[in-house]
């Protein structure tokens, strides 16, 4: 789930090979941005809502 995430949200954004072609500085940014929300949503939705 969180890669296909990972992907979806990428793809919204428009991150995309050439941009990491052209400018690693801004797709790593802009990926590590899309992982650490990718990240808060999975810990939102599946672990934290197990606990209930």
């Amino acid at each position: 789930m969180f890669n296909l995430l990972i992907k979806q949200m990428a793809k919204n954004e428009g991150i995309t090979e050439q941009l990491k072609a052209e400018n690693q500085m801004e797709w790593v940014g802009r990926m590590n941005n899309i992982r650490e929300c990718a990240t808060e949503i999975v810990n939102k939705e599946m672990i934290f809502n197990l606990k209930r």
